[in-house]
């Protein structure tokens, strides 16, 4: 069953190197553009989507750059993206995004989204739980 579930998820990822599912929202453009970034190697402009808590924590691009490529290699080279559910709480949106990574592997990430004065930007991301196929 898991050899399927693989299978099923090689082949979605073969329709495309992105499916930028609700990408004319505004949170959504904001982490998808930020993606695509990523996919070109052009940290600073990634950077610049991030809020000024990441930007303070992580003080260059180069630094931020290099701890994606480390820490979350499927959003640097993703194979397949996709928007799932999005809720808000005091002012905070959180975005739930599922990343297929090049080798098929599915990883369910939680997008932190804040409003600031230069729009929306990613306070934070965290891996949650895939969900369970077939259940």
């Amino acid at each position: 069953m898991h050899r399927l579930i693989l299978a099923v998820l090689f082949v979605i990822g073969l329709n495309g190197p992105l499916s930028a599912q609700g990408s004319d929202d505004p949170i959504t453009g904001v982490i998808q553009d930020q993606i695509e970034a990523f996919q070109e190697d052009d940290f600073a402009t990634a950077f610049s989507f991030a809020s000024p808590m990441i930007k303070r924590l992580f003080g260059s691009p180069d630094r931020f750059g290099l701890m994606v490529r480390q820490g979350y290699p499927m959003v640097w080279r993703p194979a397949d993206v996709e928007y799932l559910d999005q809720k808000s709480e005091n002012g905070v949106v959180y975005q739930n995004v599922l990343i297929t990574d090049r080798q098929g592997v599915p990883h369910m990430l939680e997008y932190q989204m804040i409003q600031t004065s230069d729009g929306w930007q990613i306070n934070g991301v965290q891996f949650l739980q895939p969900p369970a196929v077939g259940a």
